[in-house]
C-alpha cells in the first residue's frame, strides 16, 4: 500500500523534486506551499509522513512543527533547512521533528531517511500490537526505559524525548557497555550513514543527556569514550 506524504515546501523545484523521487519508494504525495495551508491539508488528510521546510512564507516551519506535534497522535516529520541555519536544525528537533535534512541533498539520501522513519513507524505499530506481552523495559538506577508505551522516567519523573531521542535512548540501553561511533549509531538509529552528519548524534546525545542526566557534565547513564564514540554504562 502506498504511504501519503505531506511536502509543504513553498519553493516549486524542490518540491516536486521531493515528489517525484518518492513516487519511486511507492509514495503519493501532496504539495502545499503555505505554512497555514500545510496545517489545514494535515488535519483533512490521513498522511503517513509530513516533509517541511522551515524557511515558509507567512507561518514558518519550526511554528508548523510545534504545532503538529500538538496535536494527538503521531506522524514522522522531516525537516528541510538551508546549509547554514544549524539554529533552525536545533530547534526543530527541539520542537519534535524526528530528522532534517540540509539543502542541497542527494536523492539517495532523501530516500534513505524517509525508509528509515517508515522503518520506525511501523515497529512502533508493531509494539503497540504486542502491548499485552510481558514487558520488556530496560530499568538502570532510577532510569526506566519502556519502549511498549514510549515512556522514559528518571526517579519516577516522567521525562519527554522526541521520538529519535527515545530510539536512541533504547538502543543504549539495550547494548550496555559497548562503545559505538557516530556513524555507526547513525546506521543502527537513524537508518543510514552518510559522511557528514555526524554532528546529527552529537547533537542529539546532548540533548538527550540534558533530559536523563542529573549532571549532563558529568554523565552517568551515556558516557564518552573519547576518539572513539560513546556508550551505555554497563550495570
Amino acid at each position: 500500500m502506498a504511504r501519503k506524504v505531506l511536502i509543504i515546501e513553498d519553493d516549486p523545484d524542490i518540491a516536486r523534486l521531493v515528489q517525484l523521487h518518492l513516487h519511486d519508494i511507492d509514495c503519493e504525495c501532496d504539495i502545499v506551499a503555505d505554512g497555514e495551508l500545510g496545517l489545514q491539508s494535515f488535519r483533512e488528510g490521513n498522511y503517513d509522513l509530513v516533509v517541511l521546510d522551515v524557511m515558509l512564507p507567512g507561518r514558518d516551519g519550526l511554528s508548523v512543527c510545534r504545532e503538529l506535534r500538538g496535536g494527538g497522535g503521531y506522524v514522522p516529520i522531516l525537516m528541510l533547512t538551508a546549509k547554514s541555519t544549524e539554529l533552525d536544525r536545533v530547534l526543530g528537533l527541539e520542537l519534535g521533528a524526528d530528522d532534517y535534512l540540509t539543502k542541497p541533498f542527494s536523492i539517495p539520501e532523501l530516500k534513505a531517511r524517509v525508509r528509515a522513519l517508515f522503518r520506525r513507524v511501523d515497529a512502533l505499530a508493531l509494539a503497540a500490537v504486542e502491548s499485552s506481552a510481558p514487558t520488556n523495559s530496560v530499568v538502570y538506577g532510577g532510569l526506566t526505559v519502556d519502549p511498549d508505551r514510549h515512556r522514559v522516567t528518571v526517579d519516577g519523573r516522567k521525562v519527554e524525548l522526541t521520538a529519535r531521542e527515545f530510539d536512541l535512548l533504547l538502543f543504549f540501553a539495550r547494548n550496555p557497555g559497548r562503545v559505538y561511533s557516530r556513524a555507526q549509531l547513525l546506521d543502527r538509529v537513524w537508518g543510514y550513514n552518510h559522511d557528514g552528519y555526524e554532528h546529527t548524534v552529537n547533537t542529539h546525545i546532548n540533548r538527550l543527556r540534558s533530559k536523563i542526566e542529573q549532571d549532563a557534565a558529568d554523565p552517568r547513564y551515556i558516557l564518552t569514550v573519547w576518539g572513539v564514540g560513546y556508550k551505555f554504562a554497563e550495570r
